[in-house]
């Protein structure tokens, strides 16, 4: 892998015995390293992938991307090396967008992931005028705080406030203003999860995710807000994990 590789995805536990990989996409604000548990959890069986987004900790420096189109196209180039094994997408919110994206990207080069899951995140055609990105400071701020995001307390500091807000105001801008192609969707399976009392999702906008796929899809509700699964790490890891496997176990 090259440098261009070695910026956007991180293998927090590298595992080339590995039979599958995971690819995990952050939320709107979020770092690789928010996936790092997960890859604690699942290595050395599944090998994941966390990607990190430029204009955020050791890639502050560089210009962030603020449409989710601009981010899975420099991540298709980046992620295709890795597809010489089954590779199941994963994202939170914004994150969701782009593992949608770069399926389509994949798959219109011939790859179909094993999956797709996508988190906190209505589907593409349910579309909300939503403008946080617009917001002065404080109002960006205010909306990270009340989903609990990005670790709030962070958000206290000054100079953490200056390095991070940049960073959040393009992913916020990415997620707002998000449209998918007409005509496009994908055949990979999809794995919709939601909070309950998710205020960025509700269920029937997380439902219209099988409207995406001429694959399986299947939705699971739990309970929580827009960070539920930060309660719910072992449900949701359970639920990939068994997916994996069936991918994995010849029919």
């Amino acid at each position: 892998m090259d440098n261009t590789t070695d910026l956007w995805v991180r293998r927090f536990h590298p595992s080339p015995d590995a039979a599958a990989r995971l690819l995990c996409l952050p939320h709107a604000g979020g770092s690789a390293s928010y996936f790092f548990p997960v890859s604690r959890s699942l290595a050395p069986g599944v090998e994941v992938l966390a990607v990190q987004y430029p204009g955020r900790q050791d890639r502050r420096h560089e210009p962030c991307l603020d449409s989710v189109a601009a981010i899975a196209d420099a991540l298709v180039d980046v992620v295709t090396p890795y597809t010489d094994k089954p590779l199941t997408l994963f994202g939170h919110s914004m994150g969701a967008s782009i593992a949608y994206e770069l399926a389509v990207r994949l798959e219109k080069r011939g790859t179909t992931p094993a999956g797709v899951f996508v988190s906190g995140r209505r589907a593409p055609n349910a579309f909300r005028d939503e403008r946080v990105h617009e917001r002065d400071d404080a109002g960006l701020l205010a909306e990270i705080k009340r989903l609990n995001g990005t670790e709030s307390q962070l958000l206290d500091d000054d100079e953490v406030l200056r390095m991070v807000l940049p960073a959040i105001r393009a992913d916020y801008k990415a997620a707002e203003t998000y449209r998918p192609t007409p005509g496009d969707s994908i055949t990979a399976p999809v794995h919709a999860l939601i909070g309950d009392s998710d205020p960025k999702a509700t269920v029937d906008e997380a439902s219209r995710w099988a409207e995406h796929t001429t694959g399986p899809f299947k939705l699971e509700v739990f309970p929580g807000g827009h960070f539920y699964l930060n309660q719910v790490v072992p449900q949701v890891l359970d639920r990939i994990s068994a997916h994996i496997d069936s991918t994995l176990t010849p029919s």
